[in-house]
């Protein structure tokens, strides 16, 4: 008997198949930016432009909520408090990684080991249970001021208690947080070829000059990527505020992220909070926008 020769596909109809199994390996992913992100973001959006309590039917009312948010000088303070936060912790976060990164570039056998500890405050950091044990540490007699004490240093600072120390304590945790930026430090590191740094020792240039002449200019890329995400980051800081000092004293570290919450959720004034999320979400964009425009001036690309 001849066997039956099977008709090959064409070209087109494994297209075709290929299309359909990759729509359906992306259809959990498609469902769920849809229910979680985009169809929350379009409804808060018209919840902004109504008077919305989430008990009562919204009532549109334009753009008051909008305006509202300018003659409060409520939302002003707490705008001006965010940015002031961000301006000193980001920076001094990506110092603090670039520094650890560095220290940890060169592989030992233990280098597995300091770099999951020093991971791991990004992982828990931003928790209620570290913020409570943050508290506690900077409270009058909290350990701080035991440690302060043992070295002869004055040991009643009211850390909570004033308005700059206050903030302060939110920035040493913001700092102390730089895992993450670390390790993508640490990849970037890593990709620089050591033939650089060979040929400049070979020309006499000393670590400073290895360091400005060729470790920075080839690690910009790794810096704008870890900057535009500390930055959105900074902006989106909620639990340190809403737990450790909960905005005092007299508001100077209440948050934006707070007062957001504080209006919606606690005042009823959800359209409100609504249109205090798209606002701080196009400021956020705009300054996104803007660091890209300017990176060829600062960031450098092989390419």
């Amino acid at each position: 008997m001849k066997k039956q020769n099977t008709p090959k596909k064409t070209f087109g109809q494994r297209l075709n198949q290929e299309g359909v199994a990759g729509y359906i390996l992306v259809l959990p992913f498609i469902f769920g930016f849809l229910a979680f992100t985009a169809i929350p973001m379009a409804m808060s959006l018209g919840f902004s432009f109504t008077e919305y309590n989430i008990l009562e039917t919204p009532e549109f009312i334009g753009f008051e909520n909008y305006i509202d948010m300018f003659q409060d000088p409520k939302f002003v303070n707490t705008f001006l408090v965010t940015i002031r936060y961000v301006i000193f912790s980001v920076p001094l976060r990506l110092l603090m990684a670039l520094m650890i990164a560095m220290l940890l570039v060169k592989s030992t056998k233990l280098s597995g080991f300091y770099r999951a500890v020093f991971y791991l405050p990004s992982i828990i950091g931003s928790s209620v249970a570290v913020a409570v044990l943050w508290k506690k540490m900077f409270e009058s007699n909290g350990v701080i001021n035991g440690l302060l004490g043992l070295v002869g240093l004055p040991d009643d600072t009211a850390w909570l208690g004033g308005e700059k120390t206050a903030m302060f304590t939110l920035i040493v945790l913001a700092v102390w947080q730089f895992g993450s930026s670390m390790l993508i430090f640490l990849a970037g590191l890593k990709q620089i070829p050591v033939s650089l740094y060979e040929a400049a020792t070979v020309d006499g240039a000393n670590g400073v000059k290895k360091f400005f002449k060729i470790t920075l200019p080839l690690l910009t890329p790794t810096i704008f990527f870890n900057l535009i995400n500390q930055l959105i980051s900074g902006f989106m800081a909620f639990t340190q505020s809403y737990v450790i000092t909960q905005g005092k004293p007299r508001e100077s570290t209440l948050f934006y992220s707070v007062y957001l919450y504080q209006n919606s959720f606690t005042y009823g004034k959800l359209g409100y909070g609504c249109a205090m999320a798209w606002f701080m979400t196009i400021f956020v964009g705009l300054l996104t926008l803007l660091i890209f425009k300017t990176q060829n001036k600062w960031v450098y690309y092989e390419s």
